[in-house]
């Protein structure tokens, strides 16, 4: 690939152009008048430029690309794009309808260029994400794209860069200060019930027959719960955006990573074309994106400038991320802007997401729903948030064993971010495959996390169990795959998600706490419920639950 660039790259063929064009004035000065070798020059150049199309649309993919054998659709407009805009039911299906169609393949071609291939088998993630992960990059498009709304942080950089960042940011999610964080978790979670009691009172009392019942829509709590959490533990400042009517950074993050169709359509042709491109149109959405991102970095600066002045004038002695990061006197403010703009997305999206698709999945299915309120109860009391936790509440809540296998089923079966892609920055190879540089590789983790190949033939059903041992009843972290690649929320290696047993420990706080205060079922139509979004899914019509208060004293 590399020797074909140097040879048919645009600035090779224009050289060609003018080398063809000297040649041709001193082989034949009589027959190309001085008039005429402007018009020569300029076709010696389209024609080599046409040679250069047809080359790279044509003959490459064709003759001479190593990927030419591998087999798949080869579409004009390739299933990674489609996933982006597609209306009819999940979009990660597109890849798991693929997979069955081409099922003893390793990696699927999903463009007619042969420039983008699908991994169709997990045991080549092991290069992709770890032996040679720094071949790989997330597409210059789509990092461009991500850098409004994450910042240089550890999600957009690569190479050394990213390694330096990791290396410092590493001591905030060690095991010990997650554990530590439980309690301050478990508070949260008690506010957001205490919250969601008056809601429910309010709307019943509201109500002509005072049901005791009441239908919320849980993705915006979520959010405003997650964010509370993340402000603590990233900033060391509480928000407390429940307890608010209206929040500002709370808002702009759910106007921008709202899952409505224009916002849908706006982010696919960004990655898809950069966002360079899309902002040269006449389009509001335009302006709305750069006022929303430029108003999350001021506020993100205001926060550093905070935090730095408590830690002159108050000896801050907080240990969140924000502060870790100051303290190490390796980061100037725009590049901390860069760092909390990507762990305020990341440390709240992300696992609002989880606990949308995971009060859903309980209210679907009621069975777990009282499984997991018996056992949390059990372990921690009838009403577990009226008195204090253990003080082991991070040992107790990890042991429970449907607690976290509905964690971890949802995880599975509703990944955050569903497709994550790579492109080749030098010739390396994929297993025995050679895979050129330039190549753009794709992964769907939906489609790995539902492969009846790995988790038999139920892989699309909900079942808990998977996560429990059958031999003692204990959790496990497995959910019976071979392989650590089987199951891909979090990614692997080096480019793994550094925060998830952070997002796991909130998980268990928040789905104890609500399970044992409330009960819920569905309160709108399920062919609704479609996972969308910009760049995590949640349902594109909000999550409606009609909730029940179990008891009051938690108030």
């Amino acid at each position: 690939m590399t020797v074909a660039s140097q040879l048919f790259g645009f600035p090779s063929l224009t050289l060609a152009a003018a080398i063809e064009f000297l040649v041709a004035i001193r082989l034949f000065p009589d027959l190309v008048s001085s008039h005429g070798r402007l018009t020569l020059a300029a076709g010696a150049i389209l024609v080599n430029y046409a040679f250069g199309l047809v080359f790279w649309a044509f003959l490459y993919p064709n003759f001479f690309s190593p990927l030419r054998r591998i087999r798949g659709p080869r579409a004009i407009v390739s299933a990674a794009y489609r996933a982006l805009i597609v209306k009819e039911g999940p979009s990660g299906n597109l890849f798991l309808d693929l997979v069955r169609r081409y099922p003893d393949e390793d990696l699927i071609a999903l463009d007619c260029f042969g420039r983008q291939i699908l991994v169709a088998k997990p045991h080549l993630l092991a290069d992709l994400l770890v032996h040679r992960c720094y071949d790989f990059a997330k597409p210059r498009r789509i990092s461009a794209f991500l850098r409004r709304v994450l910042g240089d942080g550890l999600i957009t950089v690569e190479e050394d860069q990213h390694k330096f960042i990791r290396k410092n940011t590493m001591p905030a999610f060690r095991a010990r200060h997650i554990t530590d964080l439980y309690p301050m978790m478990w508070s949260k979670a008690g506010i957001l019930v205490r919250t969601l009691d008056r809601q429910i009172a309010s709307a019943s009392s509201a109500e002509s027959k005072g049901s005791g019942s009441a239908v919320l829509e849980l993705t915006s709590w979520a959010h405003k719960v997650t964010l509370d959490i993340i402000g603590v533990a990233g900033m060391g400042r509480a928000l407390n955006v429940v307890e608010k009517p209206g929040d500002p950074l709370q808002e702009l993050y759910e106007e921008l990573l709202e899952p409505d169709r224009e916002k849908i359509i706006f982010a696919a042709l960004s990655l898809a074309f950069g966002f360079p491109v899309i902002r040269m149109f006449p389009w509001r959405m335009n302006n709305l994106f750069i006022y929303l991102t430029s108003s999350l970095e001021n506020i993100c600066r205001d926060l550093i400038k905070e935090k730095r002045k408590a830690i002159v004038e108050n000896k801050d002695d907080h240990f969140d991320i924000l502060s870790l990061l100051i303290k190490t006197g390796n980061f100037d403010d725009e590049v901390l802007k860069d760092q909390l703009l990507t762990f305020l997305a990341a440390g709240h999206e992300t696992t609002a997401s989880a606990l949308t698709w995971s009060s859903y999945l309980l209210a679907k299915h009621q069975e777990y729903q009282k499984k997991l309120r018996d056992e949390v109860t059990e372990a921690l009391g009838e009403k577990p948030l009226a008195g204090e936790p253990p003080d082991d509440l991070a040992g107790v809540l990890k042991q429970l064993p449907y607690l976290n296998g509905i964690m971890h089923e949802t995880l599975r079966l509703y990944p955050t971010v569903p497709l994550t892609m790579r492109e080749a920055l030098r010739d390396t190879r994929l297993g025995d495959q050679a895979i050129p540089k330039g190549t753009e590789v794709v992964v769907s983790i939906w489609q790995v996390n539902r492969s009846a190949e790995i988790w038999g033939p139920d892989a699309d059903r909900f079942r808990p169990e998977r996560w429990i041992n059958a031999d003692d009843g204990k959790a496990n972290r497995h959910g019976g795959a071979r392989s650590n690649y089987d199951f891909l929320t979090f990614l692997q290696g080096p480019r793994s998600c550094i925060g998830q047993e952070f997002a796991k420990a909130e998980m268990r706080c928040l789905l104890a706490a609500l399970v044992t205060s409330f009960s819920w079922d569905l309160a709108m139509d399920e062919s609704k419920i479609v996972p969308r979004g910009v760049i995590t899914i949640k349902p594109e019509h909000g999550m409606y639950l009609r909730m029940r208060p179990l008891h009051h004293s938690a108030a």
